[in-house]
């Protein structure tokens, strides 16, 4: 079984990396919506990524982070990068 990042945990990492906006309810459905309008600058995203490669022993690309506006593309990068350590690992 592969551990995977969900949407709680990534507003938990966003929150306690880089704060929160008041005005945005990240309880709200945010999966598709881009982390700017979230009020996530690409210093909290990289401040964000950090956090994971630290806690997950990842490597994850920094174009393919820059380019995964919203949460739902950044989730997918980071869970693939999970898997894809899992399997070999396995």
């Amino acid at each position: 079984m592969s551990l995977q990042l969900t949407l709680d945990d990534l507003t938990a990492l966003l929150r306690a990396c880089a704060g929160e906006d008041e005005t945005v309810d990240l309880g709200a459905d945010v999966l598709d919506t881009p982390f700017v309008e979230l009020g996530y600058d690409s210093l909290a995203i990289l401040q964000t990524t950090g956090q994971i490669e630290r806690d997950h022993s990842l490597s994850l690309d920094e174009d393919a982070v820059a380019e995964a506006e919203p949460p739902r593309q950044y989730l997918a990068l980071v869970n693939t990068a999970l898997a894809t350590r899992s399997q070999r690992a396995a």
